[in-house]
């Protein structure tokens, strides 16, 4: 194994097999492979990743289970289908687009078994509220969950609307309550990987990509009243943002 590669798969956990798997598929999802087509040989997949034999065999074992590959007797192993785009789920960049894009989602609570942690806020995040309801729960599209989300709603912000919060994605049900008024609402994203309670969750591998995002909305009076924390799958996301929206252009 050539030292290159030799340090691209140690910085993983990732069992190898898996890594050259999401590599193969990734050369699917992109075409390079289009269904019909016939893929590497074992011998040239082995010798491009440096792998054992074996590892190849897990790797296409596992794409065949996936429906994205067939290998044929004496002939080869040929794609199947063409895989579609995953990354359907676009993270928005302005309050209106974000709340249509979420209005309609019917969350799935999760029970809250140990006391939930505070909020968390930065310093220029606006001021903490008296008190807060947490609110977990996973958002699913055609029955497969994309994101884990945990909500921190100011308690007397809640209790304006306890039922519609618990059954609606609860930034669309906080811009149309009555009486309040947001002042200021601001999303961070990093990328990171699925610890264990994500990817049972979101049904991902130990450690696949994530994108977290972090979304603070405050009232006119400098309160946090909605602290929430995303977790999506980094397989279904994209973020398509206009350059010259709020530019000179």
């Amino acid at each position: 194994m050539t030292g290159q590669l030799a340090r691209t798969y140690e910085r993983s956990r990732v069992p190898l097999y898996l890594q050259v798997a999401s590599a193969l598929r990734r050369r699917i999802e992109e075409g390079q492979w289009r269904a019909g087509q016939k893929i590497s040989t074992l011998e040239e997949l082995e010798s491009e990743y440096q792998v054992a034999r074996v590892t190849v065999r897990q790797a296409i074992d596992l794409l065949q289970q996936e429906g994205l590959v067939r290998r044929r007797q004496g002939k080869g192993t040929f794609v199947t289908r063409a895989v579609k785009d995953k990354r359907w789920l676009q993270l928005e960049t302005t309050w209106s687009s974000l709340i249509a894009t979420i209005e309609d989602n019917v969350p799935r609570l999760l029970p809250v078994k140990m006391a939930p942690p505070p909020p968390r806020l930065e310093p220029d995040e606006g001021a903490p509220a008296a008190a807060y309801e947490y609110i977990r729960s996973i958002q699913s599209r055609n029955g497969e969950p994309y994101a884990l989300v945990g909500v921190h709603l100011a308690k007397a912000v809640y209790d304006l609307a306890p039922e519609a919060f618990r059954s609606r994605a609860a930034l669309p049900v906080l811009s149309t309550l009555p009486g309040v008024e947001i002042a200021r609402a601001h999303q961070t994203l990093v990328i990171g990987s699925a610890d264990m309670e994500t990817a049972d969750y979101l049904k991902l591998a130990l450690n696949a990509p994530t994108a977290e995002a972090h979304c603070v909305v405050t009232d006119t009076a400098g309160v946090a009243i909605y602290v929430g924390d995303i977790i999506y799958r980094g397989d279904c996301v994209k973020l398509n943002i206009d350059l010259l929206t709020n530019g000179d252009g």
